[in-house]
């Protein structure tokens, strides 16, 4: 017997009369630095072990480990119980962080595995993607390299996590990305937003009809260069005329709401996006479609006092562990489709 864990809504007649959909959560989230206390050999990790900078030992490590579990294990379930079908993750370490944070037991009951594939940064920082395997199912991965322009092979950083499955009887290809850092300049996020419509291309050209998630941390707000002209995504659903056009719903949640994921000197960013192919625009919903996107947030989440009152509550800040959840937070697009 099939066991259904998608929440059933009755979306309003503007879609049909009465009918019943299946609602998939997919979501993004930079976990700020989830590093154990075991030192990766050719990784500048220093700072995250018991005598480094940071006396990042196990009772900070543990207390991380819950953080990060409580937010994942709360995303999401305002409006699907199930919680999330996928997440993408930045700033992890290795698969050790990865399989100690869907083991804990606050995630656990959930059944959540993962995605991982080392990467280049000499930082040690990866992407991941997490996900529950009875609403994701994985086909097929790999980490696609950043590559300067003048292929300078000194330059390295975290490449593009490709990830393909199943979602709702449909192919997904979900991309996680964490782009260059603020530190560089705007042309190396650039190049990365260029790369990565080369890859959503690549893989449209061979699947045609196949549905692509572009999520990450891209140092970018959506109206910047890098976005909007390299990646190529457009503010407007108007402004989409074809199956493998892009459009980024985060753009007018920044210049017109005015909300954010990160806040840097009193003013809100929006680094953390999920952009979506042409397909999965529209009201046919006899196929996977966008349909609400969502800045997850919950009180615990902000400093409640002090100078910086109304900021995301950091692990640490100023050298002072404060024993916190992340420097950003996460986002979640809904999708949705008719049920069978």
């Amino acid at each position: 017997m099939m066991v259904v864990l998608m929440l059933f809504v009755f979306l309003s007649t503007a879609f049909a009369q009465q009918k019943k959909y299946e609602v998939y959560s997919v979501g993004f989230y930079n976990l700020e630095n989830l590093f154990d206390t075991i030192h990766d050999q050719g990784k500048n990790d220093y700072e995250f072990l018991p005598d480094g900078t940071n006396k990042w030992g196990t009772l900070k490590y543990t207390n991380k480990l819950k953080n990060m579990a409580t937010v994942l294990n709360e995303m999401g379930t305002d409006v699907v119980p199930a919680g999330m079908a996928a997440v993408g993750v930045s700033e992890i370490e290795n698969s050790r962080v990865l399989a100690d944070l869907v083991n804990h037991e606050i995630l656990a009951p959930r059944g959540w595995d993962f995605v991982h594939i080392e990467g280049p940064d000499k930082r040690g920082v990866d992407c991941g993607l997490l996900y529950n395997p009875k609403l994701f199912k994985p086909i097929a991965s790999k980490l696609a390299p950043y590559t300067t322009e003048d292929n300078d092979t000194t330059y390295k950083t975290r490449g593009f996590l490709i990830v393909s499955g199943e979602m709702g009887g449909e192919v997904v290809h979900i991309i996680v990305n964490h782009w260059p850092s603020r530190y560089a300049k705007s042309p190396a996020r650039e190049r990365a937003g260029v790369l990565v419509r080369q890859l959503k291309d690549s893989i449209m050209n061979e699947q045609p009809d196949t549905k692509v998630l572009i999520m990450g941390d891209m140092n970018d707000d959506p109206d910047n260069k890098s976005m909007k002209k390299c990646l190529g995504a457009v503010r407007e659903k108007e402004e989409v005329k074809g199956a493998t056009d892009l459009y980024n719903p985060w753009w007018n949640i920044l210049r017109k709401k005015g909300h954010g994921t990160l806040k840097y000197k009193g003013k809100w960013n929006l680094f953390d996006q999920i952009v979506v192919s042409g397909n999965l625009l529209g009201n046919d919903r006899s196929t996977l479609k966008l349909y609400k996107t969502e800045i997850f947030s919950r009180n615990y989440m902000f400093q409640q006092e002090g100078r910086y009152k109304g900021n995301t509550l950091r692990t640490h800040a100023g050298g002072v562990w404060l024993n916190g959840y992340s420097d950003h937070l996460p986002v979640i697009v809904y999708l949705v489709k008719e049920a069978r």
